[in-house]
């Protein structure tokens, strides 16, 4: 018995020793700890409520114009090369846009001295498009239908490459405008409404929440969360399943906006993103809430262009236009592409 204690006693030192080399390193460390503030990204609120029905009304509400006419700016960018986070960004232009429903545009572009750069028009089945200005060997008129899926129009030759093997811009822009399809603007521009009793048709409701930067200040880094609702248009098949057709995305700050629209293809690629900003009065009554700014993406079509009313007030809203408006003319003499003519077999598109 007195040799187990006198173990004990000998063992209870260096736990005592133990247990207090380890209490101060404790101390120390929590000492040197930093607390830094976390920021973390804030919810913008007040966030509005709606139901399906009152969405559908939100975006038949911007439908009731039947024609538009007005000045525009009007910026191109190439995005071909999106997948490698590059973006050919082109100088804001002037023009004008002339649309009526259903499907016609009459768009022009214009650069310096109000010369007009590039003309275009769709008549709802057929498009076509003249670039008037640049060298010669630039100069084209476009012709092609508007179902159909055509390869990318090329400049001729060394065409898009200018001194040094830089980049001509000239040639850019050529490439960009000749790629366009102005029938693209029209669904972008006059919305086609909703109809929530067509045959086939459904649409489903559910709630996202989106990670953006904080647009309120300028230059600034801050993020926050803004709530959105998703209304899905869904076409039902026979054999039980569904196909997306348009996706409506309605921003809930500050009450229910259609923010942007994102159509589908029938295997489910995204073939329009259009993103829509504040509503503004247009017209000399004031009585039309419309989108002063309309971005249009069409990523397989490689280009994005960003349409901005320049005096939304002044905008002609509701005028009949004569069917010739918009079918443009080659009354330039102007060298032709008939993309039918170069692409005969390509199927048109689902």
């Amino acid at each position: 018995m007195q040799n187990h204690n006198a173990r004990f006693g000998a063992v209870n030192p260096r736990l005592a020793i133990t247990l207090a080399l380890s209490i101060i390193l404790t101390v120390a460390t929590a000492c040197h700890i930093v607390k830094k503030p976390v920021e973390v990204e804030k919810l913008l609120t007040p966030v509005a409520a709606a139901d399906p029905t009152q969405l559908i009304t939100a975006v038949n509400s911007l439908v009731g114009v039947r024609s538009i006419h007005g000045k525009v700016d009007i910026q191109f960018e190439d995005t071909s090369f999106a997948t490698s986070g590059i973006a050919e960004k082109y100088r804001t232009a002037d023009g004008s846009v002339t649309l009526q429903r259903p499907g016609k545009v009459y768009l022009i572009v214009q650069g310096p001295f109000a010369t007009d750069v590039a003309q275009m028009t769709s008549d709802g089945e057929h498009f076509r498009i003249a670039i008037l200005k640049g060298d010669e060997k630039y100069r084209r008129f476009v012709r092609g239908t508007n179902n159909a899926v055509y390869p990318k129009l090329e400049m001729d030759g060394n065409a898009d490459t200018g001194k040094k093997g830089k980049p001509n811009t000239e040639a850019q822009t050529v490439n960009a405008l000749s790629n366009l399809r102005p029938q693209h603007l029209t669904d972008a521009l006059l919305l086609n409404p909703i109809d929530p009793h067509a045959p086939g048709i459904m649409y489903a409701q559910s709630e996202f929440f989106q990670s953006e930067k904080d647009t309120s200040q300028l230059n600034s880094t801050k993020r926050v969360v803004r709530s959105y609702y998703f209304l899905d248009e869904l076409q039902a098949s026979s054999d039980g399943a569904a196909r997306l057709l348009r996706r409506f995305w309605f921003d809930r700050v500050n009450g229910i906006r259609l923010a942007r629209l994102q159509t589908f293809d029938g295997k489910g690629a995204l073939i329009t993103d259009v993103s829509y900003g504040e509503l503004r009065k247009f017209g000399a009554e004031g009585n039309v809430l419309l989108p002063t700014q309309v971005g249009l993406t069409r990523p397989q079509d490689h280009y994005k262009m960003t349409i901005t009313y320049q005096t939304p007030e002044g905008v002609t809203l509701d005028r009949d236009y004569p069917p010739e408006v918009f079918v443009l003319e080659n009354k330039w003499g102007l060298r032709e592409a008939d993309l039918d003519a170069q692409n005969k077999t390509t199927p048109p598109k689902n």
